[in-house]
């Protein structure tokens, strides 16, 4: 055969190959660049550098070693990103040693909407930070159209409320004024370029062990569930309003309080069933004495805390973190809705 007309054939039939990967989904139908992340603990991979997070037995699930998440592995962070079909971004303290081809995590553990009991910058001064990125040309506007951004905070700031004010009676105005700066942060966000932004719901805060252990590990705590339940109420009814005001579904909310509901549910139901199973709303890693916690060790550097014998089979890696087991749980649960964050071609 003639050598242009088998350079025809060829090109013909690899043409024919490559539709035919694209018409059966070969080919990434979803081209999110960049996963952009603010929050706190729950989306934390890497920036509170002088925490528990880098000391044992965090990590110990993955990636083996304390890297820096608030549990003993993925977070939330690295399952959404799994889903978009990029690596989990960069956190942003260690972003002039890494690569920021899939985008930057400026969560830090601890912190919330407003100031918290932890030093660190909340979620108005990590927009800061991507905005100084942003004039310095790190990312274009190519990057930010096909970005996604995901925003969790709210929890540290009802604790510091619950510690400053030890009273409940105000409760209601510190909600509404929390969710108005959530939803003013959110803006600014979209401001800056990204078309799909996602907020985290509040987790039922009343299942947490540090709460759960009134009842002796057996149940939630309903009461402080509904602090929960008004927050998100309040957050929907945010997230339909900026749609309605930029004239897009730019804005969505992921349901981690049904998410949590339903996985721990599970879980207990198979417990109940089967006693070796572990008890979702137990820690794995707990203290075993007062004023100690997860990780800690005392002057002499004997272990002030014990594991559980599987942390890969429970739903509380500590006492307000899922394990990275309780994260996939959630994930799973979530994972329905977050076709809403892919971009058609």
């Amino acid at each position: 055969m003639a050598l242009l007309p088998l350079l025809l054939l060829i090109l013909a039939i690899s043409t024919d190959v490559e539709g035919a990967k694209k018409s059966f989904g070969m080919y990434d139908s979803n081209p999110v660049k960049k996963l952009f992340v603010f929050g706190d603990s729950y989306v934390d991979t890497g920036n509170f550098l002088h925490s528990g997070s880098y000391k044992p037995p965090s990590g110990i699930t993955f990636p083996g070693t304390p890297a820096g998440r608030f549990g003993n592995g993925r977070v939330l962070t690295d399952y959404l990103a799994s889903f978009l079909k990029i690596e989990s971004p960069t956190p942003y303290a260690l972003k002039n040693s890494s690569n920021l081809q899939n985008g930057i995590n400026f969560a830090y553990g601890g912190t919330g909407i407003f100031k918290t009991l932890v030093d660190g910058p909340n979620v108005t001064t990590q927009i800061d930070s991507f905005e100084q990125l942003l004039k310095q040309n790190v990312y274009n506007k190519s990057d930010l159209d096909s970005s996604v951004v995901l925003l969790n905070a709210g929890a540290n700031d009802y604790t510091t409320f619950a510690l400053k004010n030890r009273s409940f009676l105000e409760i209601e105005q510190f909600t509404e004024s929390l969710v108005k700066e959530k939803t003013s942060s959110l803006r600014r966000i979209h401001s800056l370029g990204p078309q799909k932004i996602a907020v985290g719901l509040l987790q039922p805060i009343g299942c947490l062990p540090t709460i759960a252990v009134i009842s002796l590990y057996q149940n939630c705590i309903d009461l402080l569930n509904l602090v929960s339940k008004s927050h998100n109420k309040l957050m929907l009814q945010a997230v339909d309003d900026l749609n309605q005001e930029v004239g897009k579904p730019v804005f969505s909310a992921l349901d981690l309080y049904n998410s949590f509901q339903s996985s721990i549910e599970t879980m207990q139901k198979n417990h109940h069933d089967n006693s070796t199973l572990m008890n979702p709303l137990e820690p794995c890693c707990a203290p075993e004495s007062a004023g100690y916690n997860c990780g800690k060790v005392d002057d002499n550097g004997e272990k002030k805390y014990s594991l559980c014998e599987n942390p890969e089979l429970s739903f509380f890696w500590d006492n307000v973190h899922p394990s990275q087991n309780g994260w996939y749980s959630v994930f799973m649960q979530l994972q329905p809705s977050l076709g809403q964050l892919t971009y058609k071609e």
